[in-house]
C-alpha cells in the first residue's frame, strides 16, 4: 500500500523529534569517554579512545556503594509509602460520596499546583524543631508532596472499579480493609505501576529536598554529583561519566514497566 506525502512528512517529523529528544543522552555518553581538553575542544565529536578511567574515578569520588544503597532506601521506601496511603485516600474518597469527599479531593488537586520552594523553609523548619531532619522525615516529606497527583490518579481510576464488587464482598462478610487490599488494589496495579514510575524517576533524582535535610553519611547520589562542581572548577568527564552510571537503574527501572504508563495515566484521567 503506497503511503501518502502527509504520512512520509509525518515519520520525518517524528525521526527528527526523535532524535531530538535523544541529543542529550548521546552528549552525555560520548563526553563522558573524553578527556577534560576534547570536551572543550569540542562536544559533539566522538571521543578519539575510549576512557573508561573516567568512570573507575567517578565511580570512587561518588562512593557509589553507600550513596547508591541511601538512594535504593529512600526512593522505595518512598514509592511504596506514597502508593500505600494514596491509594487508600482514593479508594475513600471515591467509595463516600459528599461534599466533603469531593472538597478534599479539590484540595489534593489544587496541591498539585504549590511549588517547593515555596514551602521548603517553612517545612525544614519544621521538621528541624521535631529532630526528623533523617531519612524518615525526608520519607514524609515525599510522602506529602507526592500524594496529590497520586491520589487523583487513583480517584480517577476507582471510578471504573464497580461497587457491585464492595457489596458483593460485603454480603460474603469482608470488611472495609479486606475488600480494598483483596478485591479492589489489585485491580489498580496499572495505577500502582504509573505511580511508581513518575516518583522513582523524581525521588531519584532529585537533589534539592535532600540536600537540606540529609546529613553526610546519609547522602544520595545527586548530592554526591555535586563534588564535581567546584568553586573555581568544573569535572565535566566526572560528572557526565558518573551521571551515566546514576541513570542506569533509573532506565532499567523504565523499560521493564512503561507498557503500563499510557494505560494507568489514561485510566486515571477518566472520571
Amino acid at each position: 500500500m503506497k503511503r501518502n506525502k502527509s504520512t512520509i512528512v509525518l515519520e520525518i517529523f517524528a525521526i527528527l523529534l526523535a532524535l531530538f529528544w535523544l541529543s542529550p543522552f548521546y552528549l552525555m555518553l560520548v563526553n563522558s569517554f573524553k578527556t577534560p581538553r576534547e570536551i572543550f575542544a569540542s562536544v559533539l565529536t566522538p571521543p578519539t579512545q575510549l576512557n573508561w578511567a573516567n568512570y573507575q574515578q567517578a565511580f570512587e569520588d561518588l562512593n557509589f556503594i553507600r550513596s547508591f544503597f541511601n538512594s535504593i532506601i529512600i526512593t522505595l521506601a518512598s514509592v511504596l509509602i506514597i502508593i500505600l496511603f494514596s491509594s487508600m485516600a482514593g479508594y475513600a474518597l471515591a467509595r463516600n460520596k459528599s461534599r466533603l469527599s469531593n472538597f478534599l479531593l479539590l484540595l489534593f488537586v489544587a496541591a498539585m499546583l504549590i511549588p517547593f520552594q515555596s514551602v521548603m523553609i517553612p517545612v525544614t523548619s519544621l521538621f528541624g524543631q521535631a529532630q526528623m531532619l533523617n531519612r524518615i522525615g525526608l520519607m514524609i516529606m515525599y510522602l506529602g508532596f507526592g500524594c496529590s497527583l497520586a491520589i487523583f490518579l487513583y480517584h480517577g481510576a476507582m471510578t471504573r472499579v464497580s461497587i457491585s464488587m464492595d457489596e458483593a464482598a460485603i454480603m460474603d462478610g469482608a470488611n472495609k480493609f479486606q475488600i480494598f487490599w483483596k478485591i479492589v488494589f489489585p485491580l489498580l496495579s496499572p495505577i500502582s505501576v504509573t505511580v511508581a514510575i513518575l516518583n522513582v524517576i523524581w525521588i531519584w533524582n532529585d537533589y534539592l529536598l535532600p540536600s537540606l535535610v540529609l546529613s553526610r553519611r546519609s547522602e544520595t547520589i545527586p548530592i554526591r554529583m555535586f563534588y564535581f562542581f567546584g568553586q573555581y572548577t568544573r569535572q565535566w568527564h566526572l560528572a557526565l561519566a558518573g551521571l551515566t552510571i546514576a541513570i542506569i537503574p533509573v532506565i532499567i527501572f523504565y523499560f521493564s514497566a512503561q507498557k503500563s504508563i499510557v494505560e494507568g495515566v489514561t485510566e486515571g484521567a477518566v472520571k
